[in-house]
C-alpha cells in the first residue's frame, strides 16, 4: 500500500514533470520561430557569422513575460520606462555594420534588455569582452538578470551615463550606440580605438544610423546608412530629459 504521504510526493513528481515537458516543448517552438525569423534576416544581406550569433540568443528571455509570445517578430518591443528593445533587422544591420570579430572589446551604449549586448558577446566571443552602460537604474538591474540566466559572462552591464562612454575600460575596438544623439558624442569618438568603428543613430526626429571610423592617425570620417527610429540617447553629451 502507498503511504498517503508517498502519494502526495508522487504527484509533486508527476506535476514537476509535467512542467518540465511543457517548458522544453515550449522553448522548442520558440527555437523553431527565432530560425524562421534569422532566415528572413537572410535577404536584408546579413553575413553568416551575425546569422549564426542571433540563433544562438534566445530574444524571449530578454523581453517581459508578457511579450515573450511575439519575441521573434521583426519590431522594436517595449522594455518599460518608455525603453525599447531594437527590433531584430537593426540588431543585425547595427552588428553587420560593426564587423565584429573575436576578441575585440566593445561598448554599447543603452544596455536596455541585454539583448543587443548578448548579439555581440556571441561575436567577440569568450576572449572578447562587451562593457554596456545603462542610465536606468531598474533596466541594470533586468539587463543584467536577463544575461546571467542565460549565461553571458562576458558582457559588464555598468549604471552611469552613457553619453560620457566609459573611460574606465576605453579605448575600445567598436562603439555601439542604441539610442539616438543631436550629434556624436565627442567622449565617444575620443575613447573609439584607432581603427576602430562606431554606429550611432543621429537626428532628434529624423534620425540617420552613422557609420563613424576613425583611421590609424586617428582621423575621423562618418557616413550615413540610412534612416531609423531610436528612443533618444539622454545624458551630458545627449538629449535633456524629456
Amino acid at each position: 500500500m502507498i503511504a498517503e504521504e508517498d502519494l502526495g510526493k508522487e504527484k509533486t513528481e508527476a506535476e514537476k514533470k509535467g512542467e518540465e515537458e511543457t517548458d522544453e516543448k515550449e522553448e522548442a517552438e520558440f527555437e523553431a520561430r527565432r530560425r524562421m525569423l534569422v532566415e528572413g534576416l537572410e535577404t536584408l544581406g546579413v553575413g553568416k557569422k551575425v546569422l549564426r550569433a542571433m540563433l544562438r540568443v534566445p530574444r524571449h528571455r530578454f523581453v517581459q513575460d508578457d511579450l515573450r509570445k511575439v519575441a521573434y517578430i521583426d519590431t522594436p518591443l517595449d522594455i518599460g520606462l518608455d525603453q525599447t528593445i531594437s527590433a531584430p533587422h537593426m540588431v543585425a544591420v547595427m552588428c553587420e555594420l560593426l564587423e565584429l570579430s573575436e576578441g575585440q572589446k566593445v561598448l554599447e551604449v543603452g544596455a536596455g534588455s541585454g539583448y543587443n549586448a548578448a548579439v555581440m558577446a556571441e561575436l567577440v566571443g569568450k576572449s572578447g569582452h562587451v562593457y554596456t552602460v545603462e542610465r536606468l537604474d531598474a533596466l541594470v538591474n533586468f539587463a543584467r538578470g536577463n544575461l546571467k540566466k542565460t549565461g553571458y559572462e562576458n558582457v559588464t552591464v555598468l549604471h552611469d551615463d552613457g553619453s560620457i562612454g566609459c573611460l574606465k575600460y576605453a579605448p575600445y575596438d567598436r562603439i555601439s550606440v542604441t539610442c539616438a544623439a543631436p550629434k556624436v558624442p565627442k567622449p565617444l569618438i575620443e575613447q573609439l580605438k584607432p581603427g576602430g568603428l562606431m554606429a550611432i543613430p543621429v537626428g532628434d526626429y529624423f534620425q540617420e544610423l552613422t557609420l563613424v571610423k576613425k583611421d590609424k592617425r586617428g582621423r575621423v570620417t562618418k557616413k550615413t546608412k540610412g534612416g531609423v527610429v531610436f528612443v533618444p540617447l539622454i545624458g551630458k553629451y545627449g538629449f535633456r530629459h524629456r
